[in-house]
């Protein structure tokens, strides 16, 4: 027998979903986000240039889906800012400049710096656990050079670091700038070198906050931002 899931109708009161319609929408976002994905790459590295139109049309045909899917990975992109909504025009790729991406860096590396000083000083002892664990985790991806992974629990990584602020405020500003910058950080990872660079830079992070020492932490990950934006850059050159 099929499960029904309870959501929201317009007057308020619940309306049953089921089984079968909760894993039809699971689908599209699984969709949405391949697509969101596939295209990030492609402005990244120059296969879209600036001001080419994202078509909703060829983009259904192209990925074998309904237009559903697309619009909400247009709308996941412009959130990146790498795409953009222009008046009689549709969505078109943004422009993506040297200034644009160290301004990115430069704001996300005082914002990190912050969010570190205050994770050394008001983290849990189980938070700092955690953290170290997602730390030997990522040593270890590094080490098999498993990308995808290392990149999905650096992001993790981070994320502890800002929740260990237990600042809401902060950690709503981190996550919205970590958005916008999450595609040049990934790209930047690609390279085994720098993967390993990055995760001899997290060890120097998270042996700052479980010594407590806040400025420490804090220089750690503004170096370490710093470090991330000249792989960026140096690509773009």
């Amino acid at each position: 027998m099929t499960k029904n899931r309870a959501t929201t109708a317009p007057d308020g009161k619940p309306t049953p979903v089921s089984g079968e319609q909760a894993k039809g929408e699971q689908a599209k976002r699984l969709h949405s986000a391949v697509i969101a994905d596939e295209l990030e790459a492609e402005i990244i590295d120059g296969r879209l240039a600036p001001g080419t139109r994202l078509d909703e049309q060829a983009l259904t045909e192209r990925f074998g889906v309904s237009r559903t899917p697309v619009r909400e990975a247009l709308h996941e992109l412009a959130s990146r800012a790498l795409a953009e909504r222009v008046p009689y025009r549709g969505v078109l790729v943004a422009e993506i400049t040297r200034e644009r991406v160290d301004a990115l860096f430069e704001t996300m590396g005082e914002i990190e710096a912050t969010c570190g000083r205050l994770a050394a000083e008001r983290m849990t002892v189980s938070e700092r656990a955690a953290l170290e664990d997602l730390h030997q985790t990522m040593s270890r991806l590094a080490e098999a050079g498993k990308e995808r992974d290392y990149e999905l629990t650096n992001t993790a990584f981070h994320t502890a670091i800002f929740e260990g602020t237990h600042n809401l405020e902060l950690i709503e500003v981190a996550n919205a700038l970590r958005l916008k910058l999450a595609p040049f950080r990934k790209s930047q990872l690609k390279a085994t070198e720098r993967m390993q660079r990055s995760n001899e830079e997290h060890a120097a992070i998270l042996a700052a906050i479980i010594d407590r020492d806040g400025r420490k932490a804090e220089k750690a990950l503004r170096r370490h931002l710093m470090s991330a934006a000249k792989a960026v850059l140096a690509k773009m050159a």
